[in-house]
């Protein structure tokens, strides 16, 4: 037997919003690992060129007791442990700075790819993640695979670069072992910037190019097969079985309403046999009058039944009835065209029933 998975082949469709909007609830995003770190690497870069000075003078000046042992033993042997421990701490808050906005830039970059999303279903306690058949199909995946070669070559790429631009600089390490600690940190500043630049260039690169990756390969993981695409659009849509059922009942329905006005019409206009009309007007009452039914060939018919069966006066105009019929809905009122023609047989008809003297004007 088949499997009922629909096959990646089958896949020939490009993924709905819907289909999209619900991935996103469950924590499917398009995301890259490499923006996050381009982010960090930009704000590492910004605070070394903005705040450098500051933090290498604050770890110089706090590093300088190590130098000279007697500036924190005593001439009695005893280590001055506070003095440590405060040169120490002050390094420390010196480091913290930048590490701080490396974090919040790690986050920055998180939010700029998939904006503020919060899923639950990440949450949810699932014990297929607990199988260690499904954490190896995971090892040995497609997509593991193919991240095992392109993270080695990342890496590769970024040490060749930061040798690269390390290189010229190797011939001051000696130069810099030979002058006083104090100047130290400043050469080590202008190596680390022309490192950092180097490697945020090539970082740029496959960050974007890694995104552009992930985007694509995600995409293509949400395609959806042509009856899938039927079946959320029978969903969105709803069932056309469903809905012709549901328009042929509001037609019924509408239809008995027609045919219950009917015998309070004033006059049926007919074509005489395709087309019928039924008008109400009262003497006195505001506006025009009304189409209360109308219907073509057995709709005509059972209209003109109706009519006869409660005295409704029937009269036959061909070209007043077929126009009624074109140009007014059920229940609105007939067009300023057709008054002329309409007021003539509503003041024949009321002067058959005696409402009005036969010199007096309807409408």
């Amino acid at each position: 037997m088949a499997d009922d998975a629909p096959d990646k082949d089958q896949r020939t469709e490009a993924p709905s919003g819907k289909k999209l909007a619900r991935a996103r609830q469950q924590g499917q995003v398009v995301q890259s690992r490499e923006i996050n770190t381009w982010f960090m690497l930009l704000a590492a870069t910004g605070v070394l060129m903005v705040g450098a000075t500051p933090i290498a003078q604050t770890i110089a000046k706090a590093l300088a007791v190590f130098v000279t042992p007697a500036n924190f033993i005593g001439t009695d042997g005893d280590v001055h442990w506070e003095l440590l421990s405060d040169s120490l701490a002050r390094v420390g808050v010196a480091l913290a700075v930048p590490m701080l906005v490396a974090v919040v830039a790690a986050i920055a970059g998180t939010v700029v790819q998939i904006g503020l999303l919060f899923a639950t279903e990440k949450f949810k306690f699932d014990i297929t993640r607990l199988s260690p058949l499904a954490g190896l199909q995971r090892l040995f995946s497609w997509r593991s695979l193919v991240e095992l070669p392109k993270n080695i070559a990342k890496i590769g790429v970024v040490a060749l670069v930061a040798w690269w631009v390390a290189m010229p600089s190797v011939a001051q390490l000696k130069r810099m072992a030979a002058q006083s600690f104090e100047h130290l940190p400043f050469e080590l500043y202008h190596l680390t910037l022309r490192l950092m630049f180097g490697v945020l260039a090539v970082v740029t690169i496959l960050a974007f190019a890694d995104y552009a990756y992930q985007r694509f390969s995600f995409m293509r993981s949400m395609r959806m097969t042509k009856q899938e695409v039927k079946e959320e659009f029978k969903q969105a849509e709803g069932d056309p079985k469903i809905k012709a059922r549901l328009r042929q009942i509001r037609n019924e329905r509408a239809r008995k309403r027609m045919m219950a006005a009917v015998p309070k019409a004033s006059v049926v206009i007919t074509n005489p046999t395709h087309y019928a009309v039924a008008l109400q007007y009262e003497l006195g009452e505001a506006g025009a009058p009304k189409v209360v039914a109308k219907g073509v060939d057995l709709l005509a018919q059972r209209i003109r039944e109706l009519a006869q069966e409660h005295d409704v006066p029937i009269v036959e105009n061909p070209p007043l009835a077929r126009a009624l019929y074109a140009s007014v809905e059920i229940d609105r009122e007939i067009p300023p065209e057709h008054y002329k023609a309409v007021a003539e047989i509503i003041s024949y008809v009321f002067r058959l029933k005696g409402k009005i003297r036969p010199q007096a004007r309807a409408l």
